[in-house]
């Protein structure tokens, strides 16, 4: 029974988003920036549409891990410090709680369907961009 109201309580959080620009790419994610949101994360979500993702926003700078209880897409995570740079990647396996951490103090984490990253030749040291105008965001 709790399991699934956890569930039911991940596939209807209504999250504002943020539309995200990493070199001539467009993401379109949600806006993880309270406790709530950021312990819910992806959690129970069976699908993540294409150029869909999470932006987690920390309330400081510091070592952020990110795990996958829970969470049955495979996902990648980048880390950013605080000016939008990318500083690591990690691969996350589903169902795990394995911790993914930040090499340096990161701000900012995104997480996107497993791949995504590459298959775009995303590296550490671009730059992550809130698109100007982007309604939804807090």
């Amino acid at each position: 029974m709790i399991s699934e109201l956890n569930t039911a309580g991940a596939e209807d959080q209504q999250l504002p988003t943020v539309k995200l620009s990493i070199l001539e790419y467009t993401i379109t994610a949600e806006l993880a920036d309270t406790a709530s949101a950021r312990m819910i994360g992806l959690m129970h979500r069976t699908h993540l549409p294409e150029n869909s993702g999470m932006f987690f926003v920390f309330p400081v700078a510091g070592i952020h891990c990110m795990w996958m209880k829970d969470t049955v897409i495979p996902l990648d995570v980048a880390f950013l410090d605080e000016t939008g740079k990318i500083i690591n990647f990690a691969e996350m396996v589903p169902e795990t709680l394995t911790p993914h951490c930040a090499a340096s103090a990161a701000r900012y984490a995104l997480e996107v369907n497993s791949g995504w990253f590459e298959a775009r030749k995303i590296r550490a040291g671009d730059r992550v961009v809130a698109a100007i105008g982007a309604g939804g965001a807090r």
